[in-house]
């Protein structure tokens, strides 16, 4: 760390110049922008934003997602003093990252959430730029392959769960995280022969073409074995990474709303998500972490890390493919 630049850095969420670099600032102190990236709707000349979804009303049990990227955006104030740990690219000094904020939508008015959301998302991607999104429920996958598909037509998909979210629901209109995947696979959105679901330990009786590496698979493999296989799923074409927080065992992510024992630790993830970087990813999200639900902050710590190397995964597919 530049102690002196530790001793004079304050709020660089807004007061940085330019948009590279690391920040020194206080840990515990200023605004919690994440990864200290300047807050901006600019995004003339933008690479990645990052942008939260604070909804939570498609649950099927504990709510409290909607606190998810607030204490995603905090636990990242760990993370940007350095070079990201493992990864041979330094994506805060070689691309231009912003926090876009939050999507803006009324609470009270949930069926015009998913047309909001991927106009939100389709105003980042027209202007040249990824996103990588906090959440907020699973639910918040579906409207924003929406607006992927719709730019890179039908997208590889690796997706870190427990749940499969593919319970079978024809009505497009009703708003369900455990039926996301199935409308989107639906949609067209997804194509079910270059995607890849890791870390399930729920029943599903019918996975619409997607493959699956269980969480006991995932044990058993390896690391290694399982990024491997995934990449040999989505292959070359555009992908996108979705990682819901409980696919990671309680032990690790007691924070989210539908835990089941089983599931990934956390150097898996870590280690699964670098051993991923060669992949064309084009966005991703991380889901489910329901700060009330864990006092300690772990779960939120977990996602930060998860969104930095989606962030890194990010930059690989355009600077070291």
């Amino acid at each position: 760390m530049a102690l002196e630049d530790a001793k004079n850095e304050v709020d660089t969420a807004f007061t940085r110049r330019g948009q590279r670099g690391y920040a020194f600032e206080n840990a515990f102190g200023g605004a919690t922008s994440f990864l200290r990236r300047t807050y901006t709707k600019d995004l003339a000349g933008v690479d990645l934003a990052i942008t939260g979804v604070p909804f939570d009303q498609a649950v099927s049990h504990r709510s409290g997602t909607r606190f998810g990227p607030r204490a995603i955006r905090e636990a990242s104030s760990l993370q940007p003093y350095d070079p990201p740990h493992g990864w041979p690219t330094n994506p805060l000094e070689e691309m231009n990252v912003i926090d876009y904020g939050d999507l803006a939508f009324d609470y009270a008015n949930v069926p015009e959430l998913p047309e909001r959301l991927s106009a939100h998302i389709r105003t980042i991607l027209a202007a040249g730029a990824g996103t990588i999104t906090l959440g907020g429920d699973h639910y918040i996958t579906l409207p924003i392959l929406k607006a992927y598909a719709e730019k890179f037509g039908p997208l590889g998909v690796i997706q870190f769960d427990a749940h499969s979210d593919l319970w079978a629901d024809d009505n497009m209109a009703r708003i369900d995280h455990g039926t996301m995947m199935y409308k989107a696979v639906k949609a067209g959105y997804v194509d079910p022969a270059r995607s890849v679901q890791i870390g399930i330990r729920t029943t599903t009786e019918d996975y619409l073409g997607l493959s699956v590496i269980t969480a006991r698979e995932a044990h058993e493999m390896g690391a290694a074995a399982v990024a491997l296989r995934a990449k040999a799923i989505v292959g070359d074409g555009p992908a996108y990474v979705t990682f819901d927080i409980d696919a990671l065992d309680p032990a690790f992510a007691p924070g989210t709303g539908t835990p089941v024992w089983g599931g990934l630790a956390s150097w898996q993830a870590a280690a699964i998500l670098r051993d991923l970087a060669g992949i064309n990813l084009v966005g991703g999200d991380i889901v489910e972490v329901s700060p009330p639900y864990d006092t300690t902050g772990a779960t939120a710590i977990a996602g930060a890390h998860v969104a930095y190397d989606l962030v890194c995964l990010y930059h690989w597919a355009r600077t070291r493919r």
